[in-house]
């Protein structure tokens, strides 16, 4: 007991001895691990009844805890630059980067950003929600999303270890005292609804949670961009969706234009109320977009996209069948979503000058793992609700949620063209550092806090800790005010118990940014590594062959949102992922120099 006791810090130690002491003869031992004890990714592993042991192997550090550094671990920790730091210097001095982007070290700073990040994602997965140590299953069984950190032990005297009440605060009463907007605060960095619309469309083709096999399970197999969203994410119901002629998905063609079948031509399952008609009912890949008009609106934007991919490929290989257009069709269209969501969608969300680069060969020559996995942290963690106004602003006309959800009719009734404007052009709400949820959705919250639960997430600092950051020593540090953060302790007593998600949209956010610092450095490895980590980002896959040709190669290596939207419509509006200042450009414009939208208005015909 003599070593349990010189490993555990002063407080942990004192709560071990009055577990041990409460019921003598009748209490089980607190398990060691329930302290976490083991720093620097070290993994406790419960020995007898009473003691553990760190496992420090290629951490850098050793000892009992994993809190001694090995010699180049204490150069490079002595010389490493917080997050803060580099975030400033990435967000300021436009000048320096504009002649940086345009140098071959653009190239070299790409690379580290994309091996530093990708390394802090475990590559063969590690735990999920059913294992809390390293088996087979957990790799192999690919129904589950995987997990960063191991659950809380179930044997812990409070649900986040040792720290924190015995019972953590009513779900519904956190997201109401920390979540719930009055007052309707938007992003300081002019993110529109187009953004907010896109990434809830993108990252519904891999966040889909299972649940009629339990929490911690999910029906997107693929597990990354593998457009389930578009295709669907079985055979069976790709096929329901496919014209199986020249490659093309099914359509209906209402004034002239494109736009998906209804559930009648497509007989797919999708989520409506009863009182709408068949009819009216859009089927796509995904299940429910028909729940808001911004989701089917990119659903209409996509299918446009791959029917004419479908007819250039067409042209320059006749002798094709249906089935290796449409193959190759989608191939192409990975490509282009990951090179938009790389250039486009990443580079407006860092706030960085440094112009990101969608370009696999960085990787090459670096030990790199070409399968990826998504991981429950990732999925909470991308619970962004604050994004969505009070009401959706469409031309002359105003509508708030109950006329918007399952609207069916507004996507025929105003075109593409004008949600792309509308969406463009209203600015959506700030994540983090504010209580910014409209009332209407605030469920979603709930359900996410309650879900972290019952999966048993460890606590935010213990994140923090995980991807490289200094836990918060108080709750006036995470929230950077006082009046919330008195409210906190009062709920949770100690910052060390507050929970994974609501840490994340509590934390003071970084200056003229959306979110904090922590919802940057634990999301961007996880997304990073799922949009490299694409088998078409291989060295097999990523040549002119794989995409038809030269022809399909350059409609990857050229992507963009506008050329995504302004090549299917006939008429190009105003589209970008920031609101327009008052001359109708972006209210701040993206690093000069590369593909990414200018937000300008022009001849779909030229792009």
């Amino acid at each position: 007991m003599r070593w349990l006791c010189c490993a555990l810090p002063p407080v942990a130690m004192l709560l071990l001895l009055l577990s041990l002491s409460a019921s003598p003869g009748t209490s089980s031992p607190v398990n060691p691990c329930c302290y976490f004890p083991c720093q620097h990714k070290g993994v406790c592993v419960r020995v007898g009844t009473e003691g553990y042991e760190c496992d420090c192997t290629r951490t850098g550090y050793f000892g009992t805890n994993c809190t001694s550094p090995e010699f180049w671990m204490r150069l490079r920790d002595a010389l490493k630059p917080s997050p803060a730091f580099y975030h400033f210097i990435l967000t300021h001095f436009r000048w320096f980067w504009n002649i940086i982007n345009n140098t071959f070290i653009r190239d070299t700073l790409m690379r580290l950003v994309l091996t530093v990040r990708a390394n802090l994602v475990p590559s063969p997965p590690t735990y999920n929600s059913d294992y809390g140590y390293i088996s087979w299953e957990a790799y192999a069984n690919v129904s589950y999303f995987t997990r960063v950190l191991p659950p809380v032990p179930s044997d812990c005297p409070t649900p986040m270890g040792t720290k924190g009440p015995l019972q953590l605060p009513d779900a519904e009463l956190v997201a109401e005292e920390f979540f719930l907007r009055r007052t309707f605060r938007p992003d300081p960095q002019g993110t529109n609804l187009m953004f907010a619309f896109f990434a809830q469309h993108f990252t519904h083709q891999f966040f889909k949670t299972s649940g009629k096999m339990g929490h911690g399970f999910t029906r997107a197999l693929g597990h990354g961009v593998d457009l389930g969203h578009l295709y669907g994410d079985n055979l069976e119901r790709q096929h329901q969706l496919r014209l199986f002629r020249d490659g093309k998905l099914k359509y209906q063609m209402v004034k002239g234009e494109m736009y998906p079948p209804t559930v009648l031509e497509a007989p797919v399952h999708m989520i409506y109320p009863k009182h709408i008609p068949p009819e009216e009912q859009l089927a796509v890949g995904q299940e429910v977009f028909g729940l808001l008009p911004g989701l089917m609106m990119y659903a209409t934007i996509w299918l446009r996209e791959h029917n004419r991919v479908c007819d250039l490929l067409k042209e320059e290989h006749p002798t094709w069948d249906d089935e290796q257009l449409f193959q190759t069709t989608r191939l192409i269209l990975i490509g282009e979503t990951i090179k938009i969501v790389i250039e486009d969608y990443v580079q407006h969300l860092s706030g960085y000058y440094l112009q990101l680069k969608f370009d696999p060969e960085l990787l090459f020559g670096a030990q790199f793992q070409y399968r990826n996995r998504i991981a429950v942290e990732f999925n909470q963690l991308y619970h962004w609700h604050p994004l969505m106004p009070d009401s959706f602003k469409i031309q002359s006309e105003e509508y708030n949620y109950d006329q918007f959800v399952y609207n069916t009719t507004m996507l025929k009734d105003y075109g593409v063209e004008a949600l792309v404007e509308a969406f463009s052009k209203q600015r959506a709400g700030q994540i983090g550092g504010v209580p910014n949820i409209h009332k209407k959705i605030l469920r979603v919250a709930i359900g996410v806090i309650e879900e972290s639960r019952l999966l048993r997430l460890q606590s935010f600092n213990e994140y923090r800790k995980r991807f490289g950051m200094k836990p918060y020593r108080s709750f006036q540090e995470l929230t950077g005010e006082e009046e919330q953060a008195a409210r906190l302790e009062e709920l949770y007593g100690d910052v060390d118990a507050v929970e994974f998600y609501p840490g994340l949209l509590v934390e003071k956010s970084n200056p003229s940014s959306i979110f904090g610092e922590s919802m940057v450095e634990i999301g961007a490895p996880f997304s990073l590594k799922g949009l490299l980590g694409n088998p078409i980002c291989s060295p097999e896959y990523w040549k002119p062959s794989t995409f038809g040709g030269a022809t399909g190669f350059e409609l990857v290596n050229t992507a963009s949102l506008q050329k995504l939207v302004c090549l299917n419509v006939k008429r190009c509006p105003y589209v970008a992922f920031r609101v327009p200042d008052d001359n109708g450009e972006e209210a701040s414009a993206e690093p000069s120099g590369g593909s990414s939208s200018s937000g300008k208005k022009g001849p779909s015909t030229e792009l």
